[in-house]
């Protein structure tokens, strides 16, 4: 048994920040993650290993044959399911979590995504709400993820983004082939275009240099640091201060109470699964929508026979990621220059102020598309083998071009994680429970954006298009977010504002579970926001070696 002030459970967006923010405020932190720490020697440019899947991330974690999940359909058939498997809706498993294999996408939520509720009312069946908190709140912690992360782009042509006192601290990359066509059609059509703002150096910053424009990098680990995660900035920062010790393979099974119910520590096996012990005053579970929830599932005592935090069957609830949607298009001249990361230019003319739509998405222009992720992206009437098949992409491959993005869903009260005491893990653990699926306003939303992706690219000069639409099926994935919902009501919430578990004060969640909506962004720079948010609550409110809640 070790004793700590803090015990951070997840080494991702969320839980790196925090173990920073918390061991250079003096306290004792241990940091615990599922998986290994990796470098890209550990995770090579192998296509297929890395893209040959829906699972985006699957080589970082965690191991398959250790960590079953159950997937339900949409007719209530279970099934055992592994980490390769799309339904799975994996979260990378290693020091740095997602934030090793994302493509860095840092975008702000907008004021309206706090106000879903408010701007458009709810939808029938929906469990649409605003957040308790505004983009007021988080704008100085967007700004400190950005500087001390390092965020480079320029919004300066993006007329819908919020106010914000900064500019971004590095300039974008220099513009692809892609960018060039679409920005040319978007202007001329009286869009806004812009750079995308990334999570990655376009110039020395922070150590590390600048991105050298690799085909690999969605899905891949960057072989010279460019891209920033919390493995290379934060989290290093944390270790120096000898106020956080880091433990790898570390398997958390239950967040312990004491005599007096109230939360004490956690129970984890260690990378010999042996069982061990940790006593802290803090507990913060940052392990993503999906584990996150099965932690405080699976964590029951006598006053959360539930599981923590659920006394009002609240926890799990609201499963959403995004749908994403868009358009394909094959062009009469190259379209392609090998530029990476290829993502470079968006347009936010569509994330809200559509006619009948409650909210909507960004389009931009897609990652580099390796070959083995081209094969299933073809029109309709191309067969998806033989002579045919390969004959088009041998043709296309450098002239076709995709224009999509994350729609916002709408969150509903049966896309849900569960636990389910029938499957257990390697370590005896019970597993996920996955069920539910998009609500049928989402998928309206995203038929839209997909029309309008189409458009653009006809604008472009594509001759041939398709649509690249969304289905019904449970959302997740790495924009995994809202089954820990925060809010100031008990009863129709997980947290609160500042991310305490409702009758248990000092346990927090910090990751993408909070998030009450998703936004039509990819969500990583809001979670950081948030760390540094309920971090900075949890200094201030920090009382030598007790915590005490506001």
């Amino acid at each position: 048994m070790t004793n700590h002030d803090a015990v951070v459970i997840g080494a991702g967006a969320g839980g790196g920040i925090v173990a920073k923010e918390l061991a250079t405020a003096g306290l004792n932190v241990l940091l615990l993650e599922r998986g290994k720490a990796v470098t890209p020697a550990d995770c090579r440019k192998d296509d297929l290993a890395n893209q040959r899947t829906s699972a985006l991330g699957a080589p970082f974690g965690p191991d398959e044959r250790r960590n079953p999940r159950v997937a339900v359909d949409a007719k209530g058939n279970a099934r055992v399911i592994t980490v390769r498997d799309g339904g799975y809706n994996n979260n990378a498993a290693c020091v740095g979590g997602g934030t090793q294999s994302y493509g860095a996408m840092a975008w702000r939520f907008l004021p309206k995504d706090f106000r879903m509720k408010e701007t458009y009312g709810v939808p029938a069946g929906s469990t649409l709400e605003d957040w308790p908190i505004r983009y007021e709140d988080l704008e100085p912690f967007y700004e400190k993820a950005e500087y001390e992360l390092g965020v480079s782009g320029d919004m300066s042509a993006d007329p819908f983004h919020g106010p914000r006192r900064k500019p971004l601290p590095m300039p974008p990359l220099p513009p692809t082939r892609e960018h060039e066509i679409l920005e040319a059609a978007t202007k001329r059509m009286g869009l806004h275009p812009f750079p995308i703002p990334m999570l990655r150096n376009s110039v020395p910053y922070g150590g590390r240099p600048p991105c050298m424009r690799c085909r690999w990098c969605v899905g891949f680990a960057c072989e010279v640091d460019a891209k920033a995660g919390t493995q290379n900035t934060v989290i290093p920062i944390a270790l120096s201060t000898g106020n956080c010790r880091l433990e790898t393979q570390a398997i958390v099974s239950e967040i312990t109470t004491g005599a007096d119910g109230r939360p004490d520590g956690v129970t984890y096996f260690d990378a010999r699964d042996r069982r061990q012990q940790a006593k802290a005053s803090v507990i913060v579970v940052s392990g993503g929508a999906v584990e996150s929830a099965r932690l405080l599932l699976n964590s029951k005592s006598r006053l959360f026979p539930q599981g923590l935090g659920n006394h009002s069957d609240w926890v799990g609830r609201n499963l959403q990621g995004h749908a994403y949607s868009g358009a394909t298009g094959v062009f009469p001249v190259d379209t392609f220059d090998d530029l990476g990361p290829g993502a470079s230019v968006a347009v936010c003319d569509y994330n809200h102020g559509n006619p009948g739509l409650a909210g909507g998405a960004l389009l931009c222009n897609e990652f580099i598309r390796l070959p083995v992720q081209a094969y299933n992206d073809v029109p309709p009437g191309v067969r998806s083998w033989g002579r045919q098949h390969k004959q088009f992409l041998q043709q296309n491959y450098r002239r076709t071009m995709g224009f999509r993005g994350p729609t916002q869903e709408i969150p509903v009260f049966d896309a849900r994680v569960q636990v389910d005491s029938s499957v257990k893990d390697h370590w005896g653990i019970p597993v996920a429970r996955l069920s539910g699926g998009k609500h049928p306003h989402t998928l309206e939303i995203a038929a839209a954006m997909a029309s309008k992706a189409e458009a653009v690219l006809k604008e472009a000069g594509a001759t041939q298009t398709w649509l690249n639409k969304a289905g019904p099926g449970l959302s997740g994935g790495q924009h995994q977010a809202g089954t820990c919902r925060m809010g100031d009501d008990p009863q129709t919430s997980a947290v609160n504002r500042y991310c305490q578990v409702h009758g248990a004060e000092n346990v927090f969640v910090v990751d993408g579970s909070v998030h009450v909506t998703n936004g039509g962004f990819n969500p990583v720079l809001t979670i950081m926001a948030i760390a540094y948010w309920a971090s900075d609550f949890v200094k201030r409110e920090w009382k030598g070696t007790r915590f005490r809640g506001a």
